[in-house]
């Protein structure tokens, strides 16, 4: 596993654990991890290609998780030092390679097998920009089978990026929220699901981009509401600026379409039914 150990990444580990599958973490080990004895680890370092290099060894791997690639230059150094050695790489994208739109998007309206990309070190991209033109290396360089999980937002409550609680802690101390449209709709996912359908995906084998998302879209307005009812207290909703922006404040309405992954055999729950027990779990804390 390469990063990703902080959050729902380190749900996987211990379901890979679990399972009796042997794990490799390879970090900085900049962030402690509770798995003690049972994992083996090495130090690398994503932007050195000697130092991934060195992690990677000459060994075969059945499965890699890429958790923290977000340029094409680091897609590429992937393709070369694990060439002919993986059987199934999967890595973690985005909903982010979608645009804003009214209908769920299916994972053909963006097609990373003809997306053009650059992978001069200096090239800038944001978060969005970066991870389709990683996608687009992976799938047009790699000698592996390559699975591209374009996840929405994942919630949980230890989520260190916090982007829930912003909303739950807010609201209750009555500060203002920029929201932009209170009538979008997004797609979101619990960590713990997300490290189930990455344990489940290790297993399948038609590769490619792949849709994970909680069955349902929430509005912000819903979120709002579900928010008020947890805390007791009313929102009180502003026009966006740098200091009240919301983490989840889109234009339009931002979703996915989950179908190839249901068919394929995973059953993703509702998101009410995760997100109204998590909201009111944040909200007693």
């Amino acid at each position: 596993m390469l990063g990703g150990t902080r959050f729902f990444g380190k749900k996987l580990v211990h379901k890979l654990l679990d399972s009796g599958a042997e794990v490799t973490i390879a970090t900085r080990r900049v962030t402690p991890d509770p798995f003690g004895d049972r994992v083996t680890r090495v130090q690398a370092d994503r932007k050195d290609c000697d130092s991934l290099r060195a992690a990677i060894g000459d060994q075969v791997w059945d499965v890699v998780y890429d958790n923290i690639c977000y340029t094409p230059r680091e897609a590429l150094v992937a393709c070369e030092l694990f060439a002919g050695k993986v059987k199934n790489y999967i890595f973690t994208s985005t909903l982010s390679v979608y645009g804003c739109a009214s209908t769920g998007h299916p994972e053909a309206d963006f097609d990373p097998y003809r997306y053009p990309y650059e992978t001069d070190p200096e090239a800038e991209a944001d978060y969005g920009e970066g991870k389709r033109q990683a996608e687009a290396v992976f799938f047009q360089r790699a000698d592996f089978p390559v699975h591209a999980v374009r996840f929405p937002i994942v919630l949980g409550e230890d989520d260190y990026t916090r982007r829930l609680h912003f909303h739950v802690d807010r609201i209750r101390q009555g500060e203002p929220i920029g929201i932009p449209n209170r009538e979008a709709k997004m797609s979101f996912i619990s960590s713990d699901e997300a490290a189930s359908f990455l344990y489940w995906l290790k297993d399948q084998t038609d590769a490619g981009p792949i849709n994970a998302c909680s069955n349902g879209e929430l509005s912000l307005d819903r979120i709002l509401a579900i928010v008020e009812e947890a805390v007791g207290r009313t929102a009180i909703v502003e026009p966006p600026s740098d200091g009240n922006r919301s983490p989840f404040g889109v234009p339009d309405h931002w979703f996915m379409d989950n179908r190839r992954a249901r068919e394929a055999g995973f059953e993703f729950p509702e998101v009410t039914d995760w997100f109204i027990p998590l909201v009111h779990k944040l909200a007693r804390n």
